[in-house]
């Protein structure tokens, strides 16, 4: 997934992005609601993780525009801030989930999982994709219950096209899900994680498009 990451605790930040990254996903981390705002008029997000209290105003203000604008992307707030009377606040403005600062960076990655997995309109965390069984919370791949091991990249890969099923992805949208701002992408980055997919997985479920992408087939025996 491509996050954004709105904190401005430089120390948090770091262990977060670290956290996110070390899972496949791609991460902007920024620390003003001014940096938020830009990065959300020109990247489409897959999920914000959003601080409350903000060196330029307030996280919540910041919330309330977004799902105002139009913006669907779900929201994790993530604050010190622990009433009750917050979290009503919080989710009462369109966030979808909320975390109370300390928290267990295990605990986060369970409901970024878990707030992707309502989104995409699959809160099962088991998804059958014809001969393969996919964990979607373990991140772990088998088939007739023989394991396939995935790299971080390759299950972000995966993730992209579970998220949008039997949907072209175009070579730009998928550099956009598995990298963040700076990094650098050489040009045949994703056939080569294309290419390891097809090795893996079942090769006639994962095909090119000419000229516009790639689409996994979903569809099958088990999952029409």
């Amino acid at each position: 997934m491509r996050i954004l990451l709105v904190e401005d605790a430089e120390g948090l930040g770091e262990v977060i992005q670290d956290q996110i990254a070390d899972e496949g996903h791609a991460v902007d981390w920024v620390k003003t609601i001014s940096h938020a705002e830009t990065s959300l008029q020109t990247i489409r997000y897959d999920l914000i993780l959003l601080d409350l209290m903000l060196p330029d105003g307030s996280g919540l203000d910041l919330l309330k525009k977004v799902r105002k604008s139009g913006e669907i992307a779900p929201v994790i707030i993530l604050t010190a801030r622990d009433q009750l009377s917050d979290r009503i606040q919080g989710l009462n403005a369109g966030a979808d989930d909320y975390l109370v600062k300390p928290f267990e960076l295990s605990e986060l990655s369970a409901r970024i999982a878990a707030v992707s997995r309502r989104y995409a309109g699959n809160p099962n965390p088991i998804l059958q994709i014809g001969t393969l069984e996919v964990d979607l919370t373990r991140h772990c791949i088998s088939r007739d219950g023989l394991s396939i091991n995935l790299t971080a990249r390759e299950w972000a890969l995966l993730e992209a096209f579970i998220q949008r099923p039997n949907t072209v992805l175009s070579k730009a949208q998928l550099e956009d899900h598995l990298y963040a701002f700076g990094a650098e992408i050489e040009s045949n980055t994703i056939e080569v994680y294309i290419s390891r997919l097809r090795k893996k997985l079942d090769k006639d479920q994962l095909e090119t498009v000419r000229g516009l992408g790639y689409r996994m087939r979903l569809s099958g025996p088990d999952n029409k």
